[in-house]
């Protein structure tokens, strides 16, 4: 156990960097204004008494792109059984997509520059009169931050210096965790983590392994995800990956598979194809599950009786360990113990250190995306 909520095994060829020691102590000592955002001491820019008079809303809409709406995903997922109130995500651009304007809802803007092109045509379609609105961006005249003055909506201001992908622990995630109802004081665990020397040193080593697998020419990160849960967090942890990694002919290709689904698609390919892939198991081990009901439970089946679900998943997950294991196929895993505020917390903090490692050990920004304005401006080209 790393943490009281997390069990991790890590990869079997278990190496470890000083090279990346050193980047981790150094990361610590310097003023880094996204793990920052991870700590105790980090401040939020809203009022918590100011939004208490959106938390008995019945209805709410996060529109945005990417980090803007990924880190709140996944804690409305991963912490489901704690959130009564109804979320909806608007994340995409979708030609026919179908308009409730019967219902009103309370709406979460959020863009870092204000001006993404999604987040303004999604906002300018779903709006309606009688919302309310709340919007996250820069203090700056961004084309939704004017918006956001005439429609004489709340502002909250997005520090200019986390990123998108980088901010599911700062108002872009913790404002939506408020309205969640969730404790938010419980997610950040930098402080304590940096003192614990399990945590430190599995991080340190899975780091180091993956650059052992990049230097063997491994590209591919596959997660094998048993918790239906979890699966935002993996789209969030995807985004963290590949943008922050994927610059300069370098990079990780993150690559999310949900079991036991994907055991009847592409585990063959995982078991008996190319080898440049190296795998992160996860597992969530739930108190509360369905149970087999017996009576209908043919003789040829026995083995299913008295079992329940988690169980059986459990079972799937070890068996396919296993065969891992025989075939030398390079795996770490993660089994999740407590589904609480600090459990998820700790995994954000886990997978954004990680990746601020590999960035500084690969010689790369991790902060910086260059390659995907390209798009943004071709598109605005393309539209005049």
């Amino acid at each position: 156990m790393i943490t009281s909520g997390i069990n991790f095994i890590n990869f079997k060829i278990k190496k470890k960097s000083n090279l990346v020691k050193n980047f981790f102590f150094s990361l610590l000592e310097k003023k880094n204004e996204v793990l920052n955002s991870l700590s105790k001491e980090y401040k939020n820019s809203f009022n918590k008494k100011a939004i208490n008079k959106y938390k008995k809303e019945a209805n709410y809409r996060i529109i945005g792109m990417g980090g803007s709406t990924l880190g709140a995903q996944a804690i409305y997922d991963f912490l489901y059984h704690k959130i009564r109130s109804k979320f909806v995500f608007i994340d995409n651009l979708q030609a026919n997509r179908k308009l409730n304007n019967k219902k009103s809802f309370t709406n979460l803007i959020v863009s870092k520059s204000g001006n993404t092109i999604e987040t303004i045509v999604n906002a300018n379609i779903l709006i309606k009169k009688k919302d309310k609105n709340i919007f996250i961006t820069e203090n700056k005249n961004s084309y939704l931050f004017l918006l956001a003055e005439k429609l004489k909506a709340d502002i909250i201001h997005h520090n200019n210096f986390i990123g998108g992908r980088y901010s599911v622990l700062s108002e872009v995630g913790m404002l939506p965790a408020e309205l969640m109802g969730v404790k938010t004081k419980d997610f950040r665990q930098l402080n304590s983590l940096i003192k614990n020397k399990k945590f430190i040193n599995a991080l340190i080593s899975s780091v180091s392994s993956t650059l052992y697998f990049i230097k063997k020419k491994k590209f591919n990160s596959i997660i094998i995800n048993y918790d239906q849960a979890s699966e935002n967090l993996f789209k969030w942890y995807q985004q963290l990956i590949a943008e922050s990694l994927g610059k300069h002919k370098k990079g990780i290709l993150p690559i999310v598979s949900n079991m036991p689904k994907d055991n009847h698609s592409v585990m063959q390919l995982y078991l008996d194809g190319f080898e440049n892939n190296f795998f992160t198991f996860f597992y969530s081990n739930e108190q509360k599950s369905n149970k087999i009901n017996n009576s209908t439970i043919l003789s040829s089946q026995n083995f299913l009786k008295n079992k329940d679900l988690s169980q059986i998943i459990f079972a799937q997950k070890n068996a396919t360990e296993n065969i891992f294991r025989k075939k030398n196929i390079p795996f770490r895993s993660f089994e999740i113990y407590k589904r609480n505020e600090k459990t998820l917390g700790e995994l954000f903090c886990f997978f954004i250190l990680e990746t601020i490692l590999l960035g500084q050990s690969m010689k790369l920004n991790p902060f910086d995306q260059p390659a995907v304005e390209l798009i943004k401006k071709e598109t605005k080209k393309i539209l005049l």
